[in-house]
């Protein structure tokens, strides 16, 4: 079923709004800037000014608008997002938080920022909520800073099994501060194997366990992590942040009742801004602010702040619900159109926003695989596949996502076609960009008013 989309940003206009004409200031906002005849970003300014930074901005526009955005991890804000993340807001140097801050003059960010953290308790269900984090590596970083200390052993899924850089990559500071053993999944399900990381926790018993994963399609066993846990006295950490917003629309189970802390991005299927985000309970609350401000970042991004408060705010609508429904429906629409293609979908199928698939029965490793699909008008993404036998570097893994398709207002018609498309594309035929072309024209991002 199709997506109701956010209405279109107002034109850019300097002309003072007529009395009449201003909507009451919502309680507790400060009564000028109802009457503020700001309207956002000024693109015009920006041609004028750098003509060469503002065509990238619209190439990247058009880029976006003619192709079909597959990569799991991206999606389309809404013009609301976008016009906070453009806001005069980005001015302001706010250190520290609400009613604590290094600065002056912050009554209005601190306002913004309760905002935001109280919208993020109440969406997810937490006791405490901190909306600072720049990225998802930066909360994982705060989470571990706040719980571990350099040399800590903790347990995570491996990365050649799907973990995050952030779950023990040597090339990042996970990997170098902590002792990182690594979980996987079953051979033959690609199921999480519970009674591995049981076994691999009593062996090594690490101060935190980690759920989490960058390439897994189905709901972890949240339950069972924090058993396990709790039988070696570790903490359970659950990184979120492929399936935040569809916790968030009821479409996914929620980690928030057995994790002792939340790690996620406010992008994704969220449809947020790029950031992070941290839940927790009120015992570890203080630790995890500490662990943010002062310990791992300085100010505040209040733009950003502002833009996740807008985004949790769309998300706690019906609209957004069913959103997350049709994600889900979409997603699983596309694994079997992709499955008769000929490509083998790991796990057998999907109960989230995303699919990875092996291309080696279409004789394709994935950067050729994805290459092809970027030619044809697809873009997506390629990833390790557990237990694969290519050589190092050369996976034969792809992933792909129906966040940002949704968002567009595409249905399960559309990912069985999108599927066939992409089988096309794979053995080059040389029709499908235009049908592409075709399809995106009937479903863009960001419909002009």
């Amino acid at each position: 079923m199709p997506v109701t989309k956010a209405a279109p940003a107002p034109a850019a206009d300097t002309a003072p709004v007529p009395a009449s004409e201003r909507a009451a200031a919502p309680e507790g906002t400060p009564a000028a800037a109802a009457a503020s005849p700001y309207r956002g970003p000024d693109f015009d300014a920006l041609r004028r000014q750098d003509p060469e930074l503002s065509g990238i901005l619209l190439a990247e526009l058009e880029r976006q608008s003619n192709g079909l955005q597959l990569i799991a991890a991206e999606n389309f804000t809404s013009p609301a997002v976008l016009a906070a993340l453009g806001s005069p807001l980005a001015n302001k140097y706010a250190e520290g938080y609400p009613g604590a801050r290094h600065h002056g003059g912050c009554e209005l960010v601190d306002l913004a920022e309760r905002i935001a953290v109280e919208r993020a308790k109440a969406l997810f269900g937490a006791e405490h909520a901190n909306v600072q984090p720049h990225s998802g590596s930066s909360a994982v970083l705060a989470a571990y800073a706040a719980l571990l200390r350099p040399g800590d052993t903790v347990l995570a899924m491996a990365l050649p099994q799907g973990g995050h850089l952030t779950h023990g990559s040597p090339a990042n500071f996970s990997g170098r501060w902590f002792d990182f053993v690594g979980y996987g999944v079953d051979r033959a399900t690609g199921l999480i194997d519970y009674d591995q990381v049981r076994a691999l926790a009593h062996e090594h018993r690490p101060k935190a366990i980690v759920c989490g994963s960058i390439s897994y399609p189905r709901h972890p066993d949240y339950a069972a992590f924090r058993e396990i846990a709790d039988e070696v006295g570790a903490y359970f950490i659950a990184d979120a942040a492929h399936p935040l917003g569809l916790i968030a629309g009821g479409a996914a189970p929620s980690p928030v009742p057995y994790a002792d802390v939340v790690c996620a991005t406010t992008h994704k299927v969220l449809r947020g801004p790029r950031g992070g985000l941290l839940l927790c309970g009120a015992d570890l609350a203080g630790r995890i602010d500490r662990a943010v401000f002062p310990f791992t970042q300085g100010g505040a991004q209040m733009h950003a702040i502002a833009a996740k408060a807008v985004a949790f705010g769309e998300a706690a609508t019906p609209a957004f619900a069913g959103y997350a429904r049709q994600v889900v429906c979409n997603a699983r629409v596309l694994a079997a159109a992709l499955e008769a293609e000929g490509l083998t979908i790991t796990t057998g199928g999907t109960d989230t926003h995303m699919i990875t698939a092996d291309v080696a029965a279409l004789g394709l490793d994935g950067r050729t695989a994805r290459g092809r699909c970027t030619a044809a008008g697809m873009v997506l993404d390629t990833c390790a596949l557990p237990y694969g036998t290519g050589p190092p570097g050369c996976t034969t893994g792809v992933r792909l996502g129906s966040a940002a398709l949704t968002t567009q207002g595409m249905g399960q018609a559309e990912m069985a076609r999108i599927g066939v498309l992409l089988g096309g594309a794979l053995r080059e035929d040389g029709k499908v960009r235009s049908e592409v072309a075709d399809l995106v024209r009937r479903f863009p991002p960001y419909p002009a008013p």
